[in-house]
């Protein structure tokens, strides 16, 4: 199985030259990613924009939403890119069209699926650890299970400060990453590997590892555990 993971906030050419080479690295010499843009609400535009900004790492993207059928194109497919929005709305869609079990069939068998954002969140067993606003309702939240542990996407540990005109920042009284995490497990015993912006995890077969960036690790009932790039993340596809 061969699975990329990024967290977004991809801006900069120096992050994005590292998107882009973690990608040809990943998909190798294919030539077409089917392409699911069902996390925003415009997919032409959406492929429009990540080819401006050279994110489509020299390959085609083929929009699944062009396609007559969609179960069909997964089967053809030589790899896919799930992109990042809104995760309810992506998993909505990939719930009604039937998308969920196709997906998972061709990756186990080899196919190389790429996740940013949201495309993340559903890699993950359900997408329970998205920062995302329910906009739509999915049937349930239940997602591809790539990977047997959670990721929480954008993650930032800190207080959020902010400041209004030309006054002094304050602090913004709102629940942190951790806070939310922590009530994840209050509920859950899954994992949650929180990524900084435009960290990458990559799987190959049983081998997991922190590609770009670095993880606050939550487990239920521990205390987090920070984790740098390079570091060996295979531990966690046996949770």
């Amino acid at each position: 199985m061969r699975v990329l993971l990024g967290s977004g906030g991809f801006r900069g050419e120096r992050r994005r030259d590292a998107l882009r080479a973690a990608m040809r690295a990943h998909f190798g010499e294919i030539k077409r990613l089917l392409f699911v843009p069902y996390a925003l609400a415009d997919g032409d535009a959406y492929i429009d924009a990540l080819e401006r900004a050279e994110l489509d790492a020299g390959y085609q993207l083929v929009g699944i939403h062009r396609e007559g059928d969609p179960v069909q194109a997964i089967e053809e497919a030589e790899g896919i890119y799930v992109g990042g929005g809104n995760t309810f709305r992506l998993i909505q869609r990939m719930q009604r069209e039937g998308l969920l079990e196709p997906i998972r069939r061709r990756v186990a068998a080899g196919l190389p699926y790429l996740g940013i954002s949201a495309g993340t969140n559903v890699a993950c067993p359900t997408m329970q650890t998205t920062n995302d606003m329910p906009i739509v309702r999915p049937d349930s939240f239940e997602a591809l299970g790539l990977v047997p542990f959670q990721v929480n996407t954008h993650y930032y540990q800190g207080q959020i400060h902010v400041k209004r005109g030309e006054g002094d920042y304050e602090e913004h009284f709102g629940e942190t990453r951790d806070d939310r995490i922590r009530e994840f497990h209050e509920e859950n015993t899954t994992p949650v590997l929180g990524l900084w912006e435009s960290g990458l995890i990559r799987r190959d077969g049983e081998q997991l590892e922190l590609l770009r960036g670095a993880v606050r690790v939550f487990r239920r009932g521990e205390q987090p555990v920070d984790l740098d790039e390079g570091s060996d993340l295979s531990e966690f596809l046996r949770v």
